[in-house]
């Protein structure tokens, strides 16, 4: 794969910011997190988000959730976030902690399966953060593996498995 990057090796900060153009643009690719691999696309682009649930096996009636990198962000996918919620994000963001808030228009419907709440997470990776912080859109974003399988936490377990059907990966275990 030509897009592939080994961060355990060496950091290409240029390198992250053509794959967060990749994900800006509909394309999807797959990463590390603090808990497990990604399979990652712009999530607020329908068309990348079913490129997400093809390449997983995914049920569409199973929802994803969002990762976003500052509170600014979730105020642009949700909407009505009380005072409690927001002391939920400010306790618990970064880290593996996600909030179901009431999401906003610009969701698309394939993100929440239908539903009027979409799942929020502030991943505590940096290669995460990058990526966003890049792309400036939110990042729907599962665990990488065909769905009924074991999450990824090492990317030779699931290389394999989507090798192509994503655009980039970054090794990072």
């Amino acid at each position: 794969m030509n897009n592939y990057l080994d961060i355990t090796k060496t950091y290409d900060d240029e390198k992250i910011k053509e794959f967060s153009n990749i994900i800006k643009n509909g394309g999807i690719g797959i990463f590390p997190t603090e808990t497990v691999y990604a399979i990652g696309g712009n999530g607020l682009d329908a068309s990348s988000v079913e490129k997400i649930y093809n390449a997983k096996n995914r049920n569409k009636k199973n929802p994803i959730n969002l990762l976003v990198n500052s509170i600014e962000m979730v105020e642009t996918v949700a909407k009505d976030i009380s005072p409690i919620e927001y002391k939920l994000m400010e306790t618990f963001f970064p880290g593996p902690f996600t909030i179901i808030l009431k999401k906003k228009d610009i969701v698309p419907d394939i993100v929440t399966a239908g539903s009027n709440y979409v799942g929020v997470r502030m991943s505590s990776s940096e290669i995460v953060n990058k990526l966003i912080d890049y792309a400036k859109v939110p990042i729907a974003a599962p665990s990488a593996n065909i769905s009924g399988r074991l999450s990824g936490t090492n990317l030779k377990d699931i290389y394999n498995d989507f090798s192509d059907k994503v655009d980039f990966m970054i090794d990072g275990r």
